[in-house]
């Protein structure tokens, strides 16, 4: 049997490759990897070792049907941060007027809003002050 060490990236379909680069960046703060290799496509945004490659709609890719793969959905991706760091998230998004809703998810903390293709995204945080943390009966 092998050993998986952690998730490397999520591939995303976008319509508009130079939109989602810079949104990624500028509301996500992602670093752009592996462009001397790869060229424009496609397009690999990190936080760490956490990465989101983005792929142009009707670009490259094999179809579904030849590769053998259904088309799949991504119900949404979630960026884990710190307690201090997903209330600077908050105040960012709302400076750049992008709307978000919180959620309590009792052991976490999550805000969710949407890319400009309309894909959920997350930021979330087990890192919550003591006052916050459910007691466990």
């Amino acid at each position: 049997m092998f050993t998986l060490q952690q998730i490397d990236h999520v591939a995303v379909t976008v319509t508009d490759m130079k939109k989602s680069i810079a949104w990624y960046q500028d509301v996500l703060g992602l670093e752009r990897r592996h462009e001397d290799a790869w060229g424009d496509y496609p397009a690999m945004l990190c936080a760490g070792s956490t990465c989101v490659a983005l792929f142009a709609s009707g670009g490259d890719e094999l179809s579904a049907k030849a590769s053998g793969f259904a088309k799949g959905m991504i119900r949404h991706l979630a960026f884990r941060t710190t307690y201090a760091d997903l209330l600077e998230a908050e105040k960012h998004l709302h400076e750049l007027g992008i709307s978000f809703e919180f959620q309590n998810h009792g052991i976490a903390h999550s805000i969710y809003f949407a890319d400009p293709d309309g894909h959920q995204l997350e930021i979330t945080t087990y890192d919550l002050p003591k006052a916050e943390k459910p007691f466990l009966a």
